[in-house]
């Protein structure tokens, strides 16, 4: 009889098992872990025969039942199959064990990573988070946790209604609220939307966030540019375009930093009524704003003309994966069918803690800690480059850094990152080739002394004065 704690070994392939008596975990479950981990690494191969129940208890020491137990579970996870009066064996189809993936999504490249976008992920609230979960998960009725309503949960759509209506000036309905995975399946969603309606063509600011032309041709829409300057979208070559959709950042354009001047707004509503045309408004970060108070969203000033994008992403996390669509009402049956057949809706319990994280102003509070943390960051950087090299108002996580006439924006990329420092060209983000040369630099998610650090070796390999 075996010794307790000591390995036994059967006939057949060997079944090496190694019980804790009074450990923290069942006795079963630990047989489980043992045989799941043999089979898996390839020990037991498919098709081996295991000791009959009665024949693993005895060596084991321990009840039939054990045994049992892990044999049940085993087969009920597809490692094992059993059949009544024949022997219990490795399935056919058994995985072999693979390397697991490392515990980051991405490897990390550089010492520096100033790729514009990414807040400040170690001042994510945690324990204000926390809070929420289980807030979330001890008041939910039992119907929060099935299908649900495609839109969303109503306790965010109502949450997201006073903050935004708040913080920025917009005019939500719930009814018209729809909860998502995030800008990207936002617009995704929109642009099929569109599509399915008849909509070919749609403008994009250029420059202009990259993913807003890759997912619209990814939905079949025909990319028209539009060209931006000081005062934000050209509404005069929006209007030559012809075209009844445009997407915009009106509150910090990206990737110029600009915001769309009041004329400008007037003239974009104007034409979206005279045109009987939708503004797609991409309101990523508006709340990140420095030196003044950000402009109220425009869907606060058409509501009908406006389909109004955020998300939590520059706000909190991206790995949140929760985003908003503020929706006309001759567009929310075609969203609400284009969210329940491409997901079905998001996470309840995730939305009902987003919606107790703002009911308790943790949202609030966060962002205003935020703004002082990112200011600092942001005069760091700009007191480490020439003057005048950094464009745009003082808000969001990136900066645009103006190179000098004649620059080659790769060549500048390319020697950053071999002194340890990553950055984005602006060309990624022209929808023509036209245009001064130019990096963003991204500070929300490095500290002070580093981006002075960066800041500097930016100015060197960039040449600048």
């Amino acid at each position: 009889m075996a010794q307790k704690n000591e390995p036994v070994s059967l006939g057949g392939p060997d079944l090496l098992v190694a019980l804790q008596r009074g450990g923290g975990d069942s006795l079963h479950e630990q047989l489980e872990r043992a045989i799941r981990g043999q089979v898996r690494s390839g020990r037991l191969p498919p098709g081996a025969r295991l000791p009959s129940s009665r024949a693993l208890a005895s060596e084991l020491s321990v009840s039939r039942g054990v045994v049992l137990e892990a044999y049940a579970q085993l087969t009920a996870e597809g490692y094992l199959t059993a059949s009544q009066g024949a022997p219990t064996r490795v399935a056919s189809t058994a995985s072999v064990e693979r390397p697991p993936l490392p515990a980051g999504s991405f490897e990390r490249r550089h010492e520096l990573d100033l790729s514009p976008g990414s807040p400040d992920l170690a001042s994510f609230p945690r324990a204000a988070w926390l809070r929420s979960l289980r807030a979330a998960l001890r008041e939910a009725p039992f119907e929060a946790l099935g299908a649900g309503d495609p839109r969303g949960m109503a306790a965010l759509r109502n949450e997201l209604m006073g903050y935004l209506g708040r913080a920025r000036g917009a005019a939500p309905e719930p009814e018209h609220t729809i909860i998502t995975t995030g800008f990207t399946q936002a617009f995704a969603l929109l642009s099929r939307a569109l599509h399915a309606r008849g909509v070919e063509r749609i403008a994009l600011e250029d420059p202009g966030y990259a993913p807003h032309r890759l997912i619209a041709e990814r939905a079949g829409l025909e990319v028209v540019a539009v060209s931006v300057d000081a005062e934000g979208l050209d509404v005069a070559a929006l209007e030559a375009s012809e075209c009844e959709v445009v997407v915009v950042t009106p509150a910090h354009q990206f990737p110029t930093g600009v915001v769309l001047s009041a004329e400008r707004r007037a003239a974009l509503l104007e034409w979206a009524e005279e045109r009987d045309a939708l503004i797609v408004e991409d309101d990523y970060d508006s709340e990140l704003r420095y030196d003044r108070v950000a402009v109220g969203a425009l869907q606060g000033l058409a509501p009908e003309r406006v389909c109004h994008i955020g998300s939590l992403a520059k706000r909190l996390a991206p790995g949140l994966r929760i985003g908003w669509m503020l929706s006309p009402s001759w567009l929310t049956g075609d969203l609400t069918y284009e969210k329940g057949i491409g997901d079905g809706g998001c996470p309840a319990v995730e939305q009902l803690a987003v919606a107790e994280f703002i009911a308790r102003g943790e949202l609030d509070r966060h962002l205003r800690r935020m703004r002082i943390l990112y200011r600092g960051r942001r005069a760091a950087l700009l007191a480490g480059m020439p003057a005048g090299a950094i464009a745009g108002i003082a808000a969001g996580l990136f900066a645009l850094v103006r190179l000098p006439a004649g620059t080659a924006e790769a060549a500048v990329v390319a020697a950053a990152a071999e002194r340890g420092v990553a950055v984005e060209s602006l060309a990624w983000h022209r929808l023509t080739e036209e245009g001064a040369p130019g990096i963003l630099v991204g500070f929300g998610n490095t500290a002070e002394p580093a981006l002075t650090r960066a800041a500097c070796i930016l100015s060197e390999v960039a040449s600048m004065p």
